[in-house]
């Protein structure tokens, strides 16, 4: 843009070159870059410019850019932060979509980089705040809301902000408390525990005591005592005022506004993505949220005037200064501005233009480094591509074709052969790496089946998935969007004219067509354009010259004789296909080919277009408002998001997943293809996504690998039972300990985890489970207290992270066991007494509990294409053999295209064997950031980097 020099700001030079977070404090009107040990920090007196740079599948930066608004800071402050933010913009090529954040109003998306929340803090830069680690340590009360993006607020430290709607945190030195008030949302509950694992990190290094007070509940436990003693003695707390952070703006129906010379006018005309000149601003007014839409060839001062306007149109309409207001630009809507509209048309400018950029950058990096680079910015796809999560072999395999209202089974002779008139029902038995037996279920659509069979294999297909009490993944799948797990359990899977379905013959002849169903002694051309295992589908087509393609192979069958003819272009995979395909007599191009197929005439040298995922797998909860699907997108989503009361969408462009927790009503699971048939049908009209993308509906504890790729996942969580909080709950004291005294023989975390909830639930059937670190022992009363004790004995047995006050070695041995009788004592008898158990003293370095994922138990094996960084299959001894003592190799070495490659490494991890120098240049981040990410992103950047 011309203007972009003008308005250069030396805070802002170098970067948005690499994925992360780079964050601005606004200092005397001018942006100062935040230290990275400050990140997350944020001072209510101030205004900051938060920078979110991403990768997209394309190879293209997606930029972001936020300005936080702290409720003390200086209106001057405030307003330099959205100039500032427009100058950031133009100098990244005036493509990022900015987020006007409002504290205690933050968007889901700026939250998400920030996780589990942020919390402001008194003061700001201006008024010479203090550092944290120069004040004394203060009792404080935060009130905790939201089920996902959560958001915590600093409340006074009195009884009367305390109410019966909300979960409460009071942080003191010793101990943290979670007050669950008993109207509270569950999932609410859930969150604030991940809260209360960011205090005891943060500002008790780790070490502190954990109690749960439930509102109304057990008052004469000693958590629920001392909690009550630091407010002055329990009394009753009264009703929920209503607070301005309790008003929810009203959504209301779009507005849209053009913008000319700061003046709007409002456009009444039906929203159609036609009417957004690119040379105009205009408003989108939703009521909650407002956007300002930005055409891509107006300029920076055009800019700047629509965003001052916006502000005036929030005070002419009396809107609460709170009020968020995101910028897009042109080619870069956001899902949510694009559903404001009737239809947004697909356009394939702006992904074309994101992958096109992304080979350019590698492009320039080899060159760079003396590589030769011919023929790398083409768009043909290499052969060697990235092979997705297949599932494990040697399972059972079972097909059925359907036939009126019956399903009739394949013999294994014939499986594999799919007849485009027929609909079929597959189940797939397998086990999986833990040893679990996992069930794929699935029923596949022929192009040109009739209705009647498509509504059977459909009924059929659920019938069998309930009477399996919904343990198998149940997809549908339409014939030309086979996905690879499918295609994969067939060698080979061809694709036949025609039918053998009572239903298709009738309809043949009930519309006087010709039947061209395959048959062995007829005339059949078959196309082979598959490389492997997960792609190899075949396909019968015309039996005319001008089906043939030189970048495929192709099989004649001529009655008894068959010919295989090889394309020019194609590969040596298809060619090995093709044989499979067949079972060919080796034959070369002749006369007889030509004559079967009508004569020689041209044909193409074109490829057969595939379908390839550009964007980012996308994860959303919905609603139904008036029988229309609206959706809300979870960023930066991980497997915490996947709460256990609810339903969630995955789309990740190549395949659709709706996910149902094991809370959902048995009811509300029938209605999952319902489900995704909606937001499949709002996918195809906002983006672009194929009418006939598999659908696969999965259930919690059932996920299969093709879908856990997604998550950084952790498999020992399946088996934990309960609600949202139970679960967290389990996870917190179920968690192993780094460093700290292992368990043995007792089943190891898990166990433990599923033991508490279960225990919990038992003790506790009213309530959500009470869980403490340290509790005095019982006086012999009975009843709550009692139970209270076992419950103390319980966790104080597991929890090896606790911070035993008491200084009592009485072994653990002696300690489960005084559990074990405490808890005896209350399940036999109610009124019994409870024996009074001692507590270990775990030393002073004992480790802390993390509430993030520990890495499986040692008899759990993990899952290398699940979550983190896999070592090498072969060893740098090895390597080191081979090479000459060296295991650290350069760059022009160790891509798959070198003219001087290395050998005894492991080629699937050649990543590993970069200095950390080169790591950061190839990567444009460190080892340990990379090996952060879920293994799809790893494998798609070292793909970019030629390093697969």
């Amino acid at each position: 843009m011309s203007n972009a020099k003008v308005v250069l700001e030396p805070a802002f030079q170098g970067v948005g070159h690499k994925p992360g977070t780079e964050i601005w404090r606004i200092e005397d009107f001018k942006p100062v870059p935040l230290p990275k040990s400050d990140y997350g920090k944020f001072y209510c007196g101030d205004s900051y410019i938060v920078l979110q740079t991403t990768c997209n599948k394309g190879g293209a930066y997606l930029l972001d850019i936020h300005f936080w608004i702290g409720k003390d800071s200086s209106q001057d402050e405030a307003g330099t932060a959205a100039i500032k933010t427009i100058e950031l913009d133009t100098m990244l090529g005036g493509r990022a979509v900015q987020h006007r954040e409002p504290q205690g109003y933050e968007s889901d998306k700026f939250l998400s980089y920030f996780k589990p929340c942020i919390i402001p803090m008194e003061g700001g830069f201006a008024s010479g705040f203090k550092k944290p680690e120069e004040e004394k340590f203060e009792t404080r009360l935060y009130i905790c809301k939201g089920k996902r993006a959560i958001r915590v607020k600093e409340v006074p430290f009195s009884r009367s902000s305390l109410n019966h709607d909300d979960v409460f945190i009071l942080d003191t030195e010793k101990k943290i408390y979670q007050f669950n008030g008993a109207n509270s949302n569950i999932q609410e509950r859930a969150k604030a525990l991940e809260v209360i694992q960011h205090l005891k990190e943060k500002y008790h290094d780790g070490v502190c005591n954990v109690a749960i007070v439930d509102d109304g509940k057990l008052q004469a436990e000693s958590d629920s005592g001392e909690f009550w003693v630091l407010f002055g003695g329990f009394a009753p707390i009264g009703k929920k005022a209503v607070s301005d952070d309790d008003v929810v703006l009203e959504t209301t129906a779009p507005k849209l506004y053009s913008i000319n010379n700061g003046q709007l006018k409002l456009e009444d005309i039906v929203l159609t993505k036609s009417i957004l000149e690119n040379t105009k601003c205009f408003l989108l007014d939703c009521g909650a949220e407002l956007f300002v839409w930005v055409g891509r060839v107006t300029q920076v001062e055009d800019r700047k005037t629509a965003s001052a306007a916006v502000e005036k149109f929030i005070i002419k309409e009396n809107r609460p200064k709170t009020t968020r207001i995101t910028q897009v630009i042109q080619g870069y809507e956001n899902h949510t501005f694009k559903s404001k509209f009737e239809s947004w048309p697909a356009s394939s400018t702006a992904g074309n233009s994101n992958t096109e950029e992304g080979r350019i950058k590698v492009t320039a990096l080899l060159k760079q480094k003396g590589v030769d680079v011919k023929g790398i910015s083409k768009s043909s796809a290499p052969v060697n591509d990235e092979v997705p999560p297949l599932l494990d072999g040697g399972g059972k395999l079972e097909v059925w074709c359907i036939n009126g209202s019956a399903k009739t089974a394949l013999p294994k002779e014939e499986l594999g052969k799919f007849y485009s008139g027929d609909c079929y029902i597959v189940l797939y038995t397998y086990h999986s790496g833990d040893k679990k037996e996992e069930f794929y279920l699935t029923y596949w659509i022929g192009k040109h089946s009739v209705r009647e069979d498509q509504e059977m294999v459909f009924q059929i297909a659920n019938t069998l998935w309930n009477s399996m009490k919904g343990r198998p993944v149940l997809g549908r799948i339409y014939q030309g969007k086979e996905p690879p797990q499918f295609v994969a359990l067939f060698q080979p899977m061809v694709i036949l004219k025609g039918g053998i379905s009572s239903g298709y013959k009738k309809f043949v002849e009930e519309k006087g067509q010709k039947d061209e169903t395959y048959c062995a002694d007829g005339i059949a051309l078959i196309r082979v354009s598959g490389t492997s295992v997960h792609n190899n589908k075949t396909l019968q087509v015309d039996a005319v010259s001008t089906s043939l393609s030189s970048t495929d192979c192709f099989i004649l069958q001529s009655k008894n004789v068959m010919f295989t003819w090889i394309g020019n272009s194609s590969s040596y995979e298809q060619q090995q296909w093709a044989g499979k395909v067949a079972e060919f007599l080796k034959g070369t191009e002749s006369s007889t080919f030509w004559s079967a197929i009508g004569g020689k005439q041209n044909y193409t040298s074109k490829n057969v277009s595939t379908d390839v995922a550009i964007r980012e797998p996308h994860l959303y909860t919905f609603s139904l408002r008036n029988g229309k699907l609206e959706v809300t997108e979870v960023f930066n989503f991980s497997q915490d998001d996947l709460l256990t009361e609810d339903t969630m969408i995955l789309d990740t462009h190549s395949e659709v997943f709706v996910w149902m927790g094991q809370g959902v009503e048995t009811k509300e699971k029938q209605k999952a293809f319902e489900i995704g048939e909606k937001y499949v049908e709002h996918a195809v009209a906002f983006e672009g996504i194929s009418p006939d993308v598999p659908l696969y509906k999965v259930i919690e504890g059932n996920e299969p690998c093709f879908f856990r790729t997604y998550f950084s996942w952790d498999s020992t969580r399946s088996v934990i039972h309960g609600n949202s909080f139970e679960k967290k709950l389990s996870v917190l004291f179920g968690m192993r300990s780094e460093g700290g005294p292992k368990s043995s023989g007792d089943g190891g975390p898990t166990q433990r985890a599923s033991a508490l909830a279960a225990l919990s639930s038992a003790l506790n059937p009213s309530s959500q489970g009470k869980q403490s670190d340290e509790r005095p022992p019982s006086s012999g009363d009975g009843g709550h207290t009692q139970r209270a004790s076992a419950m103390a004995a319980l966790s104080s047995s597991i929890n090896t992270s606790s911070k035993s006050q008491t200084q009592s070695h009485s072994g653990q041995g002696s300690q489960r066991a005084a559990a074990v009788a405490a808890l005896s004592n209350v399940l036999t008898a109610e009124g019994s007494h409870s024996p009074h158990h001692g507590r270990g003293s775990p030393t002073a370095d004992a480790a802390k509990t993390e509430l993030a994922p520990a890495s499986p138990p040692p008899e759990i094996e993990p899952d290398a294409t699940e979550t983190g960084r896999t070592e090498p299959d072969v060893s740098q001894e090895q390597t080191a053999n081979e090479n000459g003592g060296q295991t650290i190799f350069s760059y022009e070495r160790l891509i798959s295209k070198s003219t001087d490659p290395v050998s005894g490494i492991d080629y699937k991890r050649r990543e590993t064997y970069l200095a950390d120098s080169e790591f950061q240049t190839v990567f444009g981040m460190t080892k340990e950031e990379f090996y952060e990410q879920p293994r799809w992103k790893q494998e798609l950047q070292k793909k970019k980097a030629d390093l697969f």
